[in-house]
């Protein structure tokens, strides 16, 4: 990226916009789970194709297409996650999922048809752009195994300066864009606590040790972990949701097992509340004469805008919609795979509002009523080229 400012607004016209928004609803359609985007992939291959550009497929679903530019210039990145849910879909619109149980219920459709469109007008501009855009349709974001590892790891993107990504969201209206500088969405860690006493029957509990009321008060103290352990500047969320102990209703519980969740933005926290987390689970499980084994599984790391791209995000937002379509929203606590592009090269992970309640009705991602305004897409679509032509120039 150098000083130069490209000043020339992208413009996303009629033809273009109806076609990105066909696109979207096909691939609403045809929705398909992680790792399982086969017609998904072939779809987005189809319209890359007829672009004349480079594909590049690393994995078994998902792509890589190359735009060169007019002139020699930098290498950006912009990714597109394409996996849908396995959510039972229940809105009524003509379009909706022909799957059972399988629902674009995140917006990545939404995702796909903007990269798409995006590839359209950068391909129809392509004297304005200095420089190589790779246009990353990733799999597999919402689960394991996640697809970011397996685009970054290809070596398709090693010359890449840095990466651009971008989510439509559902709350946040139509016509807005966040590009806050920092931490965007948090890093993961599973926690599993098994705890185990000693069998017994239900009318003499004095010869047993009752593991459902040991790991009860486990699941209990560790209600004060975050509010008595860690540092209140720092942002921390832990959620047990899976509790599981004994066999039937005389028998007192021997072994209880629990699961949860840990969302987290600083790094060097982990150390921390791992080692605060054992500490009171094996502790609480000794009051009463039983044991815990505790276990932590890593997961994503945390999504952090760049701050330098951030300022150029924030300009590109202007520029293009002006200074009220900026929108400072607090960093979220899911988490999302664009963190392993983040860790490989300076990012920008953009959230764009689709909300608008006088068009779609107003529900959460995840949700099987979820829905967007389908303007986002094309704002989201003039947003990606006018960031690469800007980030190019």
């Amino acid at each position: 990226m150098n000083n130069n400012e490209h000043t020339f607004p992208c413009k996303i016209d009629e033809s273009l916009a109806e076609q990105a928004i066909a696109d979207r609803r096909w691939f609403h359609q045809h929705a398909e789970l992680s790792n399982q985007e086969f017609e998904t992939t072939a779809y987005i291959a189809d319209a890359m194709r007829k672009l004349g550009l480079e594909i590049y497929q690393p994995g078994k679903t998902g792509l890589i297409a190359v735009l060169k530019g007019a002139q020699e210039g930098p290498v950006l990145g912009i990714r597109a996650d394409i996996d849908a849910l396995p959510i039972q879909e229940e809105t009524d619109v003509p379009y909706k999922s022909m799957h059972d149980g399988v629902m674009h219920a995140c917006g990545h459709d939404a995702h796909a048809a903007a990269l798409i469109a995006a590839a359209r007008y950068l391909c129809a501009n392509r004297e304005q752009l200095h420089g190589t855009v790779k246009f990353v349709f990733q799999p597999a974001e919402e689960y394991l195994p996640c697809g970011g590892p397996v685009m970054t790891g290809s070596g398709l993107l090693d010359d890449c300066e840095s990466f651009l990504g971008f989510h439509v969201q559902s709350m946040m209206p139509v016509g807005k864009f966040d590009t806050v500088p920092g931490a965007r969405a948090s890093a993961s860690c599973s926690i599993n606590i098994g705890v185990r006493g000693k069998g017994g029957h239900g009318g003499v509990p004095q010869t047993a040790i009752d593991a459902t009321v040991a790991a009860a008060s486990v699941l209990m103290n560790l209600q004060t972990f975050v509010s008595r352990e860690m540092n209140p500047n720092r942002a921390l969320v832990m959620s047990i949701g899976s509790f599981h102990s004994g066999t039937a209703k005389n028998i007192i519980s021997e072994y209880a097992y629990m699961e949860g969740t840990i969302r987290y933005y600083d790094e060097d926290e982990f150390e921390h509340f791992t080692s605060s987390l054992k500490r009171i689970a094996e502790n609480t499980a000794a009051a009463f004469g039983a044991t815990a084994e505790v276990s932590f599984i890593p997961g994503l790391d945390a999504v952090v805008n760049d701050e330098k791209l951030a300022a150029l995000g924030e300009k590109v937002s202007v520029k293009l919609k002006g200074e009220d379509s900026l929108f400072y929203s607090e960093k979220a606590t899911g988490c999302d795979d664009f963190c392993y592009y983040c860790k490989m090269r300076p990012s920008l992970y953009v959230n764009v509002g689709g909300m608008n309640p006088e068009k779609v009705p107003t529900y959460p991602h995840h949700n099987p009523r979820f829905g967007l305004d389908e303007d986002c897409i094309i704002n989201a679509a003039e947003f990606i080229s006018q960031y690469a032509i800007d980030f190019c120039w």
